[in-house]
């Protein structure tokens, strides 16, 4: 069962910064990338500190003091040294235009590989 809550206004989402969050009592780190946007939980599956606080460059973000790097879509790390995925959330836009909300489902990550949820 999906269960969508309020994360953020669409407006208050810089374009390629992440922004912590807590949804539901879960930490999630939300990105926007051009007209996407993507919540991954914000912690790093190697060091355990906030993914919120690194970098997005393409489609992932990096962890700001190990440098591993996460797929926002898939969670999987594409850099060393983290090895296990984090969790990836579904997403969804709500409203129009300046009422645009951005929605996330934190019940159960869409990536089952993923040991964090």
């Amino acid at each position: 069962m999906t269960r969508f809550s309020t994360a953020i206004p669409l407006n208050e989402l810089p374009n390629k910064v992440p922004q912590a969050r807590i949804s539901d009592g879960v930490p999630i780190a939300i990105v926007r990338i051009d007209d996407e946007v993507f919540a991954v939980s914000d912690r790093c599956t190697h060091a355990d500190v906030a993914l919120s606080e690194g970098e997005v460059e393409g489609c992932s973000l990096e962890c700001w003091l190990h440098g591993s790097a996460f797929d926002l879509r898939t969670g999987k790390p594409s850099s060393p040294p983290a090895i296990e995925p984090v969790a990836v959330y579904a997403t969804r836009i709500s409203g129009t235009d300046q009422d645009a909300l951005v929605e996330v489902d934190v019940t159960s990550p869409i990536n089952t590989e993923s040991r964090l949820s």
